[in-house]
């Protein structure tokens, strides 16, 4: 593949305009194409309508060399992509009867009646290759002309994401006269604009291999890309500049697999050491306990979650002092700490995590600012309280403060093994 080679995607869907569903597809295809080392400078939105999606087609085929289109394949008049995009093509429609049994297969097994216009999704452009949709009804499309590249694939995100990960992924792979490797190095507990300052000299040098910077909700990703001949020889480019990003990022870096959330790193790590852990919410309500629990094997070390909203629950679920809670306020560091020694009190867990804040909109005050926010972690009785201070609206607040209470437990209980010279926790 020519290193120059370019994406362009185009979503389908009048909904999509109407800000009636979120365009996740865009996402998600965009950042693997970015993982094939394909460049993509420009993304589409267009309606159900024939001569505006005309036009976007044949102003993304004089711009770019891949067209992945997504949506508008389904039976009813208004799906209109493989017919525009065929005409656009000069490819005529024939009926495909593999795809016409698959459709009738699909709606047998589940006992639903065929409307004639579902016969309309095995009607395909000439001269192409047809992708099987085993999660729906509209085939994937790859027409390939002059050497341009466009791929027409279904717009529900459960039929898409399957689709492209088992054939078009594939497809695209194979365009390639060399092999795209990449490895992500996620960093949490260091701010996005300090984590680009410390690589800037590495970006300015770069060339193969590449790194790309990706900020996300209270943590950093830096994509480590590098071309070669073969996957081992990519391998070998990305291998040293990880070894530099570890040095430079130490213990914030919590993982470099693609797979591992900053919640499972956590769990790992709680695993790894036989630590048990209970949660006790104020302003989060049950949303780090949530991030925890979706990990598989976390009833190993999850003990329990409370949510403490109110000053009655905190007096009365984890002990807290009324006189405590009037001199210093339920957001404050002095609360976290003593929600954090009283949830470790009520639940014997070896780690605890404490949360109290304040989302918004209201209930600010200039003292006490709309995002302010005390997380208390415990670790076997060593309790660190971090003051933090959020933007944004209240799930932004909520969001950001589960991130960071992730971050900051994983960095207590680093410390915490690095201090103790014994074998064992204390207990």
């Amino acid at each position: 593949m020519d290193e120059n080679m370019v994406v362009e995607l185009i979503s389908v869907g009048t909904e999509i305009l109407l800000g009636n569903i979120v365009n996740t597809n865009a996402a998600y295809l965009a950042e693997k194409c970015a993982g094939l080392g394909l460049s993509c400078y420009y993304q589409d939105v267009v309606g159900d309508n024939e001569h505006r999606l005309y036009d976007t087609i044949k102003t993304a085929l004089s711009r770019a060399d891949i067209l992945l289109l997504s949506g508008g394949l389904g039976p009813t008049q208004d799906d209109l992509t493989k017919e525009v995009a065929a005409k656009v093509l000069g490819k005529p429609l024939y009926l495909h009867e593999p795809s016409k049994a698959a459709i009738q297969e699909f709606f047998e097994k589940r006992g639903m009646e065929i409307t004639d216009n579902n016969w309309k999704q095995a009607m395909v452009p000439e001269g192409c290759t047809v992708v099987d949709n085993p999660n729906g009804t509209a085939p994937g499309i790859i027409m390939a002309e002059k050497g341009k590249h466009v791929i027409l694939m279904p717009g529900p995100p459960n039929e898409m994401i399957p689709m492209f990960e088992t054939s078009i992924m594939p497809y695209l792979s194979g365009l390639q006269s060399c092999v795209i490797f990449s490895q992500t190095v996620k960093v949490c507990g260091v701010g996005e604009s300090k984590v680009e300052t410390m690589v800037q000299d590495l970006i300015d040098q770069q060339t193969n291999p590449t790194i790309a910077t990706y900020a996300k909700t209270g943590e950093v990703h830096l994509r480590v890309t590098a071309r070669a001949e073969d996957e081992k020889a990519a391998r070998k480019l990305v291998k040293p500049m990880v070894k530099e990003l570890k040095g430079r990022f130490g213990n914030h870096i919590y993982t470099t697999d693609d797979d591992v959330t900053l919640e499972k790193a956590v769990v790992d790590l709680l695993l790894a050491n036989e630590l048990t852990i209970s949660t006790v919410e104020s302003c989060t309500g049950g949303l780090l306990a949530a991030r925890l629990i979706n990990v598989p094997g976390v009833s190993e070390v999850f003990k329990s979650g409370y949510i403490t909203y109110s000053n009655k629950a905190k007096r009365r679920l984890l002990g807290i002092k009324k006189n405590l809670l009037m001199k210093h306020g339920a957001v404050s560091e002095e609360i976290a700490r003593e929600m954090a020694k009283g949830m470790a009190l009520v639940s014997k867990s070896d780690v605890t995590v404490s949360i109290t804040g304040i989302a918004g909109p209201e209930g600010g005050t200039e003292e006490k600012p709309v995002g302010l926010v005390y997380i208390g972690c415990n670790v076997c009785g060593r309790i660190t309280v971090k003051e933090c201070h959020f933007s944004g609206n209240r799930a932004k607040i909520r969001e950001n403060t589960v991130s960071s209470a992730l971050s900051l437990m994983r960095e207590c209980i680093l410390q915490y093994y690095s201090e103790v010279t014994f074998g064992g926790k204390d207990k």
